[in-house]
């Protein structure tokens, strides 16, 4: 079948730069908001789980909990989880924040929409790497409301003095000075450190006397900042803010800065910065101790609330062999949050059990649970046990994994469950028998009867089985032979097809003395053979159907269609005809052809294409090329015709089948071609090297419409002329328009003046065509008249 074809692509306007421009920019813009959105939501989920720990709420009441810290301190909600990761117990947490120098107060909105310079600097540390690009970050946004030129970011390292995280506006130059302070220098950014309250340097001789130590700052740098960062307790990082004017910070300037160093916490903690045992400490020795230990344990302090709640515990020693969830391991771990390196724990047995051994004498021992742990980068899935153990203030907490053997036992379990079946064994000699538990559920015997003698297995079977499988044990018992045999037993829940495999250990004289095996229940599997079975019987049934049908249907074919052995000649013109059915399938198409001679001397040619395939295809197609013959000899008009046979194909026995077709009729005497269709691919005619396309008059398919309108054409034809009627199986191939087979067909007849025979091995595709019907007519060249 086939519709009108698609007119020829012209060479199209040049592409909208701008416009595509535009959508790339769209399509840019989705993805940094899908990204800042990601971001955002880590950072909200970090927050929830810290909170659900120290309150042991859920997740929902600890989402409420960050709203209400937000809103009575005037914050937003990504200002409030970054002050929540950081750790800190701020004074102000209840009262709210006073306006900052030329910004109303915020209200609070989602992070993502506050305009607020803390808003916006909360935004941006979604997305922030490492300490370097903190810095970067803290410039950028600071930087047009506090008039700062340059930042730094100093850690206090467990040896003393300063060392360089971060910085951003300087080339690093008074980074490399600070750096190298001995433990006994002091400056302003170790008096920031030690007591924890900002250093305000403004006055450049006092300034020279807090660095004198390491030789002055830099000259272009009057005025600095000092900012504890409380990533610990005490504060372990420092944040300075330098300037190149003189002058004090004013005092909305400095409220900024100080809740700028207050959300850092949180990013920082992240990195990594965190306090390690101080030397000659407890804590120091027991690191020390657990350096050379090969098991998983940890020292941890508890971290208490205001009301003196465990809120969380610190790690303070770790040994080697212990690995977080992130794949963290050894002193790595030294200095963060136990939650935060096993959040999974929150809400889990482990964790009630540390608290109650933290309150009472009694060590926790937990049951066996499923751990998952980093493996050279790989995720390991484990299992676990876990002792939780007071020791002084603190907690000692050891995991021991469980030994392999123990979880192949289990692996041997899950194996036996998933395959459906049973391991038994028995002693030839004794007389012992031992099933496994998978063994009793698959023979439906109950464990407390105990196994049965091997001797005595036949008796769980039905009666017609018991025979082969007492021949099979008889065979096994005697020679040695090991059995493979199928049978089946009356369960509870119905009949069920088993199979038992087994096999015989012999001593030195080759007599049997134990027997080892499985048995399966496949009742599923038999069940689907049986299917299966059933059903290749239905689908050879259908199949010789079919190919009945196929030869009924071709037979028919032939009497209702035959082909010509030569060529005709009607009024005057040479018809090579070529009739090729599909090369796959059962069905039989409804492609069809006619060629006569009229009374009055024209000659009338008619292609058609019945939808479908079959007997209901054949009939349709005698039905169609009966009597458009009839039509016309009888005087009907071409157009009249395809109007009475459109009612006809509406009217018949399948109302919703539809074909294509074209009339043409020729009168020698002028050599005119009058023709019509009801959407059919229009004739291609060859004059004088060159292929066209007749122009298609007005008309769709038949069975398409109750009033469909349909139109002529005419065409002189000139001696020489080559016109080709086709059915569509000729242009179209699957996956690709007809378009593209139109082409195809032109190039091809115009190339050579082809027989039609090589013209069709050239053009149909080997693999998967429908029927195809061409008519090629010829108009004598003079000379031959």
């Amino acid at each position: 079948m086939t519709t009108e074809p698609a007119p020829p692509a012209g060479s199209g306007a040049a592409p909208d730069l701008a416009a595509l421009a535009r959508v790339v920019a769209q399509q840019r813009a989705e993805l940094d908001r899908l990204q800042d959105l990601a971001a955002t939501s880590a950072v909200l989920e970090r927050a929830t789980g810290a909170v659900m720990a120290r309150l042991g709420c859920s997740a929902e009441a600890a989402q409420e909990e960050l709203r209400g810290r937000a809103s009575t301190g005037g914050r937003t909600l990504l200002e409030e989880c970054w002050i929540t990761l950081g750790g800190l117990a701020l004074a102000d947490r209840t009262a709210p924040r006073q306006p900052r120098a030329g910004v109303p107060a915020p209200q609070p909105v989602p992070a993502e929409e506050s305009d607020d310079p803390l808003g916006r600097l909360a935004r941006a540390l979604t997305r922030v790497g490492g300490p370097q690009d903190l810095a970067r970050c803290l410039l950028d946004r600071l930087a047009p409301d506090t008039g700062a030129d340059a930042v730094l970011l100093y850690a206090r390292p467990p040896a003393g003095g300063l060392e360089p995280l971060g910085h951003a506006g300087t080339d690093g130059t008074p980074a490399d000075p600070w750096s190298r302070l001995p433990p006994s220098a002091r400056n302003a950014a170790l008096e920031a450190l030690d007591t924890g309250r900002p250093c305000w340097p403004e006055d450049p001789a006092v300034d020279r006397l807090h660095h004198a130590a390491a030789g002055g700052p830099r000259p272009e740098w009057r005025s600095h900042a000092w900012l504890p960062v409380a990533a610990g307790e005490p504060a372990q990082a420092v944040l300075g803010i330098l300037r190149r004017r003189e002058g004090p910070f004013p005092p909305p300037v400095r409220e900024l800065l100080l809740a700028a160093a207050r959300l850092c916490a949180g990013p920082l903690l992240g990195f990594g910065v965190r306090r390690e045992p101080a030397p000659g400490t407890a804590a120091d020795a027991v690191q020390t101790v657990f350096d050379r230990m090969p098991v998983e344990a940890v020292l941890l302090t508890p971290l208490r609330c205001p009301a003196g709640r465990v809120e969380d515990f610190r790690v303070d020693a770790a040994t080697a062999g212990t690995s977080d969830a992130t794949g963290r391991s050894g002193r790595e771990l030294v200095g963060l949050r136990f939650l935060e390196c096993w959040p999974d724990v929150a809400g889990e047995p482990l964790w009630q059990g540390c608290l109650e051994a933290l309150a009472g004498t009694e060590a926790y021992e937990s049951e066996p649970f499923a751990r998952q742990q980093m493996v050279e980068g790989v995720g390991e899935l484990s299992t676990y046990s876990a002792r939780a153990a007071r020791l002084g203030d603190g907690l000692v907490v050891s995991w021991v994994r469980h030994d392999p053997s123990d979880r192949q036992e289990q692996r041997l379990a899950d194996v036996q469950r998933l395959g459906n079946l049973g391991w038994a064994h028995w002693n030839l000699v004794t007389g012992e028998a031992a099933w496994s538990s998978q063994a009793f559920a698959v023979l439906d015997r109950d464990p407390a009867r105990g196994a049965l003698p091997l001797t005595r297995l036949n008796r769980l079977t039905v009666p017609e089985d018991g025979p082969a499988l007492a021949r099979a044990v008889g065979s096994l018992l005697r020679d040695g032979r090991a059995c493979d045999v199928p049978f089946r037993i009356a369960a509870r829940d119905g009949v069920r097809h088993l199979r038992a495999v087994a096999e015989a250990v012999t001593n030195a004289q080759g007599t049997p003395v134990e027997v080892h095996g499985f048995v399966q229940d496949v009742t599923a599997l038999r069940s689907a053979e049986l299917a299966l079975v059933a059903t290749e019987r239905a689908i050879l049934t259908q199949h010789g159907m079919l190919q009945a049908e196929r030869a009924v249907a071709a037979r028919l074919q032939d009497a209702l269609l035959p082909l010509p052995k030569r060529p005709l000649r009607l009024a005057g013109l040479r018809v090579d005809i070529a009739y090729l059915p599909a090369q796959s399938g059962l069905n039989v198409g409804g492609d069809w052809f006619s060629a006569i001679e009229l009374p009055d001397g024209d000659a009338l040619f008619v292609v058609g294409d019945v939808a479908g395939h079959g007997m209901d295809a054949v009939a349709a197609m005698a039905l169609l090329r009966f009597t458009a013959k009839g039509m016309v000899i009888t005087g009907s008009s071409l157009t009249g015709a395809l109007t009475r046979l459109n009612a006809l194909l509406l009217h018949s026995r399948d109302p919703h089948g539809t074909a294509t077709m074209m009339l043409a009729r020729y009168r020698p005497g002028d050599r005119r071609l009058e023709w019509a269709q009801a959407g059919h691919p229009p004739p291609l005619l060859l004059r004088a090297g060159e292929a066209t396309y007749l122009r298609r008059p007005g008309g769709i398919l038949l069975g398409a419409s109750e009033t469909p309108h349909y139109t002529e054409a005419e065409v002189r034809l000139a001696p020489g002329d080559r016109l080709l009627l086709y059915t569509d199986g000729l242009v179209e191939r699957p996956s690709e328009s007809i378009d593209r087979g139109l082409e195809r067909l032109a190039r091809a007849a115009a190339a050579e003046p082809a027989p039609l025979g090589r013209l069709l091995g050239t053009l149909l595709d080997p693999e998967g065509r429908d029927d195809v019907c061409v008519l090629d007519i010829r108009v004598p060249e003079d000379t031959e008249e």
